[in-house]
């Protein structure tokens, strides 16, 4: 599929100007279907699909987390780590208001407001992952290495 043919979002934007490397797949995107949705169409394995999290503290302070598609976010671990009490979701109409992209294509490129964002440690070791490309159905392919440039994510451990 050419570029010509790739919807233009923020993510993409962000990344041209950042003269990342990376290639948009796109896919039939289910609802509810999540990263194994993505991952069976693409053909790829699910680790190396990469979740976009919103989350905020006890304080509603958000933050993005980056996660293995196959792994699920410690909010324990992750809350440890901050050194606040408590981490969970963000609802999802707050997530969109504070990323500008609708849940389920939410990317860690090009948000709305800035937010401090965290990375599962074992991301950076992959060969490449897929991100979402801040649309539904759009993945982009790159290397962790691309995307810790642009971003300067912290590592955690806080996979379950």
């Amino acid at each position: 599929m050419g570029k010509d043919k790739i919807p233009m979002t923020p993510a993409l934007r962000f990344l041209r100007a950042a003269r990342a490397d990376f290639t948009p797949k796109e896919y039939n995107y289910e609802p509810k279907g999540g990263t194994g949705a993505a991952a069976r169409q693409l053909g790829v394995d699910e680790h190396s699909v990469i979740k976009t999290l919103i989350m905020e503290d006890e304080d509603r302070n958000p933050l993005v987390i980056l996660m293995h598609g196959d792994k699920q976010v410690s909010t324990k671990k992750l809350a440890r780590f901050l050194g606040v009490k408590t981490i969970s979701p963000c609802d999802p109409g707050r997530a969109g208001r504070l990323t500008g992209y609708q849940v389920g294509g939410v990317s860690p490129f090009g948000l709305k407001s800035r937010l401090p964002i965290y990375i599962e440690r074992t991301i950076i070791s992959l060969d490449k992952i897929f991100i979402n490309g801040g649309k539904r159905g759009l993945l982009l392919e790159m290397s962790p290495d691309v995307l810790a440039r642009v971003l300067t994510p912290t590592p955690v451990d806080a996979a379950v």
